[in-house]
């Protein structure tokens, strides 16, 4: 196939804020995927936005007046405003909406959303940023938290980090001098800390996508991240977060983490609205169990976001 029968796709990354470095990450993989999957294709073009806000086509500055005739299709993985940007430039998109980034993004606003469906979320306390003026000493901050924490709800805790494909470690804290170090772990990472009720029971990943093998919204069977799941459980797990993909409104693809305890209750633990495009990924996993490839599902979505 010739060069320039390729559709051409923009990638949109870096941004800035919180986000900025997962948004580099994510966008990077989306590249090396498309370039490694469907370069017959698409040809995938690098667009950073750095700190200062200015936009790079190819590593080359560009007005976005000019990036109209550049690209086909954009796939956003920074902040969801450039999507507000692109549409406004009448340029197809990928990404989530503002509404569905800002529930990713507020806990509590996502509890209350998705409790209108009947979805739970565990309790959970966001830990911002270490910073010292507003903090205080460094020596006494994970105490501190800790204490916080503990006031709020028991243990055991889950903490992480509250951006997205951080590097820092999940933790299990099952006491006090526990959660102080994984608190301490956080700030050494220089990250925003979520401690999460643990909630115990058989956790999986759902993937869901518009469109796929006509249907209006596509779920994958649930992936398995801890836990066999009863075919019944299964059928639960599919129904919820069908009703959750149409619920956030996502455009393309969603994919919702739950925790089933031994009642029977389904608790939603996360959202994310871009695909984990690793190899080894549930999303890879979960595309070959129904005889399909992840570049099929990816190639679907941009294929879609062209209509």
């Amino acid at each position: 196939m010739q060069s320039d029968t390729k559709k051409r796709v923009g990638i949109i990354r870096g941004g800035s804020g919180k986000h900025y470095d997962a948004s580099l990450k994510k966008g990077g993989e989306i590249i090396l995927h498309i370039h490694e999957n469907l370069s017959e294709r698409w040809k995938p073009y690098d667009i950073l936005v750095d700190r200062d806000h200015i936009w790079h086509f190819g590593g080359v500055p560009i007005s976005l007046g000019d990036l109209v005739h550049k690209i086909d299709v954009v796939w956003n993985t920074s902040h969801p405003s450039f999507s507000n940007i692109l549409e406004s430039l009448s340029i197809p998109n990928i990404g989530a909406s503002s509404f569905s980034s800002l529930l990713g993004g507020n806990r509590d606003m996502l509890r209350e959303h998705v409790k209108k469906i009947g979805i739970n979320m565990g309790r959970h306390l966001v830990l911002p940023l270490y910073q010292k003026d507003f903090d205080g000493p460094r020596e006494r901050y994970a105490i501190k938290k800790a204490k916080a924490v503990f006031e709020k709800f028991g243990a055991p805790w889950i903490v992480r980090s509250f951006i997205p494909h951080s590097d820092m470690a999940v933790h299990l804290a099952k006491t006090f001098p526990e959660l102080v170090d994984a608190i301490e772990d956080g700030v050494n990472h220089e990250t925003s800390i979520l401690v999460e009720e643990f909630i115990l029971g058989k956790v999986a990943s759902v993937h869901s996508v518009n469109g796929f093998r006509g249907e209006d919204v596509y779920t994958f069977p649930p992936g398995n991240v801890f836990g066999n799941f009863s075919h019944g459980e299964r059928e639960q797990l599919t129904k919820i977060a069908k009703d959750l993909h149409s619920h956030l409104g996502a455009k393309h693809y969603l994919k919702s983490i739950f925790v089933l305890n031994k009642r029977g209750q389904v608790y939603l633990l996360s959202i994310d609205s871009v695909p984990n495009l690793k190899k080894d990924s549930t999303f890879h996993q979960v595309c070959e169990s129904v005889g399909a490839k992840a570049h099929h599902v990816v190639d679907h979505i941009l294929e879609r976001a062209l209509i």
